[in-house]
C-alpha cells in the first residue's frame, strides 16, 4: 500500500478484523461539509458531533444530503447503518432529578472547558442545560423523555441513523452514571432495535382475542371440577365469574 505520506513494504496483520470487509471507518463531523465531504468521497461512516451543538439537530439531513451527492460523484455510496449521532445523555427515574444529577458538572464543563479553556464566548441562556434538553442536542431525563429525544433526531435526520454514541462527559457521579447506562440499555435501547416488536403483537393478540382464549380455558377448570363430583371453589368461582362472557 502506497499514499502521498507513507508506504507499506511486506507488511502483514497479526489479527484479523472482527468485522467484513474490514474494521469500521468514521469521519468526524461538526457544522462545516468537509466532513461528511470527506466521508462521501472514500464511502466512510460519519460521527455526528455536530448533533450536540445548538443549530447542529436541524443540519443532519442536509449534511447527509451532502455526503450522499459527494459519494455519487465519487462512485461511492453512503450508508445510513454506519451514520452515528454524538450527544450528551443521561437517564434518571425522572425528569428532575435527572437534570439535577448532571446540573453541577455539566456547568463545570460549559465554563471551565468551553469558556475558560476553548475560549468560547459566554452561553447567552439563563439554563443551557433545560434550553440544549428542549432544543434536542441533549438527552437527559426519564426513558421515555430520551426516547422523544431520539425519536425527534431521526425525524430530522430524514431516513434515520445507525446509533447514538454518548459522550463521556462525567456530568454526574459513578453510580448515577451506571444507573444511566442501565436505565438506557433496559428500557431505551429496546424500543429502537426491535427486541419489544413481538412481545407488544402478542400481547395486543391475547387482548383481541382474550375470548376464545381464556373462555374455554375457565370452563375447562370449572369442568375438572364437576366431572371429579368436586364443589367448585368458592374463591375460582368468584374470580372467574364472567370470565365466559368477556368481550
Amino acid at each position: 500500500m502506497k499514499t502521498d505520506w507513507f508506504e507499506l513494504r511486506d507488511a502483514r496483520l497479526h489479527l484479523s478484523p472482527y468485522t467484513d470487509p474490514h474494521f469500521p471507518i468514521a469521519v468526524a463531523s461538526v457544522m462545516t461539509p468537509s466532513g461528511v465531504t470527506a466521508a462521501g468521497r472514500h464511502g466512510l461512516g460519519v460521527l455526528s458531533i455536530g448533533a450536540g451543538l445548538p443549530g447542529g439537530p436541524e443540519a443532519l439531513a442536509n449534511q447527509w444530503k451532502i455526503g450522499e451527492e459527494t459519494a455519487a460523484r465519487h462512485g461511492k455510496t453512503m450508508d445510513r447503518r454506519e451514520w452515528r449521532l454524538v450527544v450528551n445523555v443521561h437517564v434518571a427515574e425522572d425528569d428532575e432529578q435527572a437534570l439535577r444529577e448532571v446540573s453541577k458538572g455539566e456547568r463545570h464543563e460549559t465554563i471551565t472547558y468551553f469558556e475558560d479553556t476553548l475560549g468560547r464566548p459566554p452561553g447567552r441562556a439563563d439554563d443551557p442545560l433545560r434550553d440544549g434538553v428542549k432544543m434536542g442536542t441533549t438527552l437527559v431525563g426519564t426513558p421515555d423523555t430520551v426516547i422523544r429525544g431520539i425519536e425527534h433526531l431521526r425525524a430530522l435526520s430524514n431516513g434515520g441513523f445507525g446509533g447514538l454514541l454518548f459522550r463521556a462527559h462525567e456530568w454526574a457521579n459513578r453510580e448515577q452514571t451506571l444507573r444511566s447506562y442501565e436505565l438506557f440499555a433496559r428500557y431505551v435501547m429496546p424500543r429502537f432495535q426491535g427486541s419489544l416488536g413481538m412481545p407488544a403483537e402478542s400481547n395486543e393478540w391475547a387482548k383481541d382475542n382474550r375470548k376464545s382464549v381464556f373462555g374455554p380455558n375457565v370452563e375447562a377448570i370449572r369442568r375438572a371440577f364437576i366431572d371429579r363430583g368436586k364443589k367448585v371453589p368458592e374463591a375460582f368461582r368468584a374470580r372467574t365469574a364472567g370470565a365466559r362472557d368477556v368481550d
